[in-house]
């Protein structure tokens, strides 16, 4: 696959040339638009200057960067002048200094009498703290200590009046004493996370920092991304963990925890706990990060973190429909020592094959890992336990979607970056909710409708994306196959066609144009709930687009129809010609951390590392001989020899494990590493009721989740910041995570405890040392995985932290846009599938007569095990609630905040109704994180029959009022 700079335009440019000018009596030269102030730091000259900020656009008002240009009558700021040819700058001269002075000065005048300071070894304008010190305040202080300013007591008698600090949000406290108003919070509200939440209001001496219309923090629509706390340089705007002394011990570089976007972070330590957690500048975010990233790390130093090996006590049952009462472990759990642990976890499983044979035993590996973990858990499953029985998270979010690339352009990893949309004229955005589940990937969506890009929102939910869309299409749930198919028709009819494209490199297009002839956009119309001309309007758009990308979400996988809306995407783009170019493609956005990563380390049933099928007896022979297998020995013993048959998905193994003893595939033993089947699954009754079905359940987590509550062993393992390991993010960027703490108590990392229990099932592994243990599985992996990562070693990603794939050799920069020439597939031609319309599984009816669509929230992720934990988080959102249209509450004299049971044919859950009006009619929305409420009572395991994936996102429920007691927090 060759790609192209995501930069690169048809006709390449000569570039400018450098512009040479005179700084300090010293010739130097400067980039085409680039600032004196960005010149003269590249130089090695520093500037003083307090309203910039790497990033966020010049804007000139603190004068603090002034500088003397021959011939000029005033002083210039070097934050917005430009260079030009023979300019001679002066940035320290006596005139321009003695204004820089005065600057400074003026604005410590007005400062309260206690502030903070930077670390003596950061530069003036870093953003890392330092220790707090009377009359010093962050940078401003730095550069009056470098320039020897001094405030005169005679100014400082003048100092304002000071207003009150607001302390009223959970996260961040505003110091408005501290404020230089120069609102570099505000351009890193409005401009760089696109959130409009900071203003700047009144007049002269009475002007400031405002929050929507003068409101407190924690009352205003501020969503705590804290991008305004990273850009404040005087502590106005700070972290509440750092208020008092600043000083951190040290600073520990790694990768965000949480969704696919794949932030790079800082982890501020203080005494062995992360006081907070700064952006840093990675391919994928630049500095920014969301609520979570930033605020949601204290999950690591929770009180209910599992710090010792637990074994069940004789006789205790698995009450697997009541509730997880983790504080009450001991009435089902004993502890035990490492060696004991390991012994009976690895000895049950190990039994159970020897019984009944490998299929007996399944694992389910964890997306929100590392690769080496995911590599070496899959890799026990295959060699150890001797069948490929294992699974992870991606089965429940995206397996649809990679079933349909594989199967149309030959590969399941996304075709451009999300950072790409900066190039696409047309962004559509469909099943998605970013400025929810990715923030930072929705800030880029948003900066670039700023710059004229238009955003299609195409969803049943209005959500937040809808506010900077040009065309929105609410359609009715369960009808995206026809939507898009209705889309394709008109393409076709108006011979908008790229029929060049389709001609060199697309497959089975008459096959694509006789299906979708009947779907015209009239007779789609009635069935979606769009207009006929809307849906022609956006077709034609986004045909004519010089660039459109479609960047999709789990509202598109979560069906049985999940396969065909994916094969729809694919066909849209494919006979438009919108793919393999910049700010074109196709974008299935991740869902956890490690699920791109997961996959391709071969975490999944069907294929090994790279997406090499388990049944294919040529890649078979090439793993068994990579890892070493030989015969089994005529007594019995581990497996010999791969499987050759794709095991059971996450669903089908909760199904085999409420088989019927006479089944001779019957799974009785499972190891689970980091996954909480007990929440994320389908009909949690069924899978609840499976678990403790088990004969053996061996769980290995940081907290006594709903799944571990059923274990017969538990394992204390290794939250994140505990590990070193890589990741790759929905780009398919693999990053670098560094261990920045160790493990609590007798917790262990999760590769030692991978390799503890291969060891005593009789595998000889050895990755041994606290690095060089995971840099050996990392090399092993490389070489499984040599057509995608095999020019990423581990020294490579040492340096630079990041490097996307495909790569193929050291020198290799990596290929963000990939399909410019040829798809993977035999044919290296894209494969067109056509789609007809599946109804949902489940349809409301007079007892049930709403549909419930589940998903995620800003503020907690997956099933709530570390967000749910974290203090900030849960403080910001603290209840389950039920998103439901304010018509639809009318309708049924239902009063926003109360108290309801939701009901499904499978169970039902208790929790409070909150007004959304971007929720349709006849729909509720539940997020799935709340264990007290847990969505998945309810939900379908009904399953797509080619990606196995659950039908999460419709079932038929209703709603039963139990108290009508309002709560104004859940009013609009």
């Amino acid at each position: 696959m060759n790609a192209v700079p995501s930069c690169a335009t048809a006709s390449a440019a000569l570039p400018e040339p450098a512009i040479a000018f005179e700084l300090d009596g010293q010739p130097v030269s400067a980039h085409p638009g680039e600032t004196l102030l960005a010149a003269a730091q590249r130089h090695g000259v520093q500037i003083p200057r307090l309203c910039h900020q790497d990033g966020l656009r010049p804007d000139g008002n603190c004068r603090a960067c002034v500088v003397e240009i021959a011939g000029e009558r005033t002083l210039a700021p070097s934050c917005c002048r430009t260079p030009t040819e023979g300019m001679q700058v002066q940035s320290a001269s006596a005139r321009a200094r003695k204004s820089q002075q005065m600057v400074l000065e003026m604005l410590l005048s007005d400062m309260p009498a206690t502030g903070y300071k930077w670390n003596d070894d950061d530069a003036p304008h870093a953003q890392a703290a330092g220790n707090e010190v009377p009359g010093q305040h962050g940078e401003l202080s730095a550069w009056a200590d470098r320039l020897g300013v001094r405030v005169r007591p005679a100014l400082q008698a003048l100092r304002r009046a000071q207003p009150a600090a607001d302390t009223s949000h959970p996260a961040m406290a505003v110091n408005l004493d501290a404020c230089i108003q120069c609102k570099r919070c505000l351009r890193a509200c409005r401009e760089e996370q696109v959130n409009d939440v900071i203003g700047y209001a009144l007049r002269g001496a009475g002007s400031k920092i405002v929050f929507d219309l003068d409101d407190p923090m924690a009352e205003s629509s501020c969503v705590a991304c804290g991008e305004c706390v990273q850009a404040c340089p005087t502590g106005a705007l700070m972290p509440k963990t750092q208020i008092g002394s600043q000083a951190v011990d040290r600073r520990v570089d790694s990768v965000c925890p949480f969704c696919g976007v794949g932030c790079l972070i800082t982890y501020q330590i203080r005494e062995e706990k992360i006081v907070s957690v700064q952006g840093r500048d990675g391919p994928a975010n630049h500095g920014r990060l969301c609520v979570k990233g930033r605020f949601g790390f204290d999950y690591a130093h929770h009180p209910e973190r599992l710090t010792r090996p637990l074994i069940r006590k004789p006789g205790v049952p698995k009450d697997w429909q009541g509730q997880t009462r983790p504080a009450h472990w001991r009435e089902l759990f004993r502890e035990a020592s490492w060696d004991e642990a390991l012994d009976l976890a690895a000895g049950q499983l190990a039994a159970l094959r020897e019984r009944h044979g490998p299929k007996a035993l399944a694992g389910f590996g964890s997306a929100k890992g590392s690769n080496e973990e995911a590599y070496l858990f899959q890799k026990l499953v295959r060699t150890g336990f001797g069948s490929n029985n294992v699974d992870h998270c991606t089965r429940l979010c995206h397996a649809s979607s990679v079933a349909a690339l594989l199967e149309g352009v030959g590969s399941g990893a996304v075709s451009n970056p999300v950072h790409d949309v900066e190039h696409a004229e047309l962004i559509f955005v469909i099943g998605a909710n970013p400025t929810a589940n990715h923030p930072v990937a929705a800030t880029w969506m948003k900066n670039a409708a700023r710059r004229g890009s238009r955003i299609v929102l195409a969803d049943p939910r209005v959500t937040d994306i809808g506010r900077h869309a040009w065309r929105t299409l609410q359609f009715r749930a369960d009808t995206d196959v026809a939507m898009l198919n209705a889309l394709i028709h008109t393409v076709i009819e108006e011979d908008l066609v790229d029929m060049a494209f389709v001609r060199a490199r697309v497959d089975n297009f008459d096959a694509l144009k006789a299906n979708a002839a009947g779907y015209s956009p009239e007779a789609v119309a009635p069935v979606c709930g769009i207009p006929a001309q809307t849906l022609r309007e956006v077709a034609r758009a986004f045909a004519r687009a010089r660039s459109a990308m479609i960047l999709w979400g789990m509202g598109v996988s979560q069906h049985v129809h999940g396969t065909d809306n994916a094969r729809c995407l694919i066909a849209l783009c494919a006979i438009t010609g919108q793919i393999g170019k910049p700010g074109s493609g196709l974008h299935p956005l991740r869902g956890q951390n490690n699920v791109q990563g997961a996959s391709d380390a071969g975490l999944i049933p069907m294929m090994f590392p790279n997406y090499q099928r388990v049944d294919d007896p040529e890649a078979r022979a090439w793993f068994e001989n990579f890892w070493g297998l030989h015969p089994a020995p005529a007594g019995g013993g581990r497996p010999g020899a791969l499987d050759a048959t794709p095991g059971y998905t996450v669903v089908e193994i909760m199904h085999k494990a409420l088989a019927p003893e006479s089944d001779p595939h019957k799974v009785r033993g499972m190891y689970i590493m980091g996954e909480n089947p007990a929440m994320s699954d389908p009909d949690l009754n069924h899978a609840r009721h499976a678990l403790a079905s088990l004969e053996h359940l061996v769980v290995q987590d940081i907290f006594l989740t709903e799944t571990a509550w059923l274990a017969d062993v538990v394992l204390p393992a290794s939250a994140w910041p505990e590990k070193t390991g890589t990741a790759s993010n929905t780009d398919r960027m693999v990053q670098l995570g560094r261990r920045a703490l160790n493990a609590p108590g007798n917790a262990r990392p999760d590769l030692w405890i991978i390799q503890q229990i291969a060891q005593r099932m009789g595998l000889d592994w050895r990755y041994e040392g606290e690095e060089s243990g995971v840099a050996a599985v990392y090399e092993e992996m490389r070489q499984a995985m040599h057509a995608s990562i095999g020019g990423i070693s581990w020294e490579r990603l040492v340096r630079a932290s990041s490097v996307t794939y495909p790569c193929h050799s050291a020198d290799d920069p990596g290929q963000p846009i990939v399909f410019t020439e040829r798809f993977p597939t035999p044919t290296g031609r894209l494969k067109l599938v056509p789609a007809q319309t599946i109804p949902a599984a489940e349809q409301p009816d007079a007892e049930y007569p709403l549909v419930l669509i589940t998903g995620r929230q800003l503020e907690h992720w997956h099933t709530g095990s570390m967000t749910r934990r974290s203090s900030v988080l849960d403080a910001i959102e603290p209840m389950a609630t039920a998103s439901v249209h304010g018509d639809e509450l009318r309708c049924r004299g239902l009063q926003p905040g109360a108290l309801v049971r939701i009901r499904s044919r499978r169970g039902g859950v208790q929790l409070r109704l909150r007004r959304d009006d971007g929720t349709p009619h006849g729909t509720v929305f539940m997020p799935f994180a709340y264990g007290e409420a847990a969505a998945n009572l309810l939900t379908h395991a009904a399953l797509d029959p080619f990606g196995k994936i659950p039908e999460f996102k419709y079932c038929a429920v209703a709603i039963e009022q139990l108290d009508a007691a309002p709560s104004r927090s859940l009013s609009p």
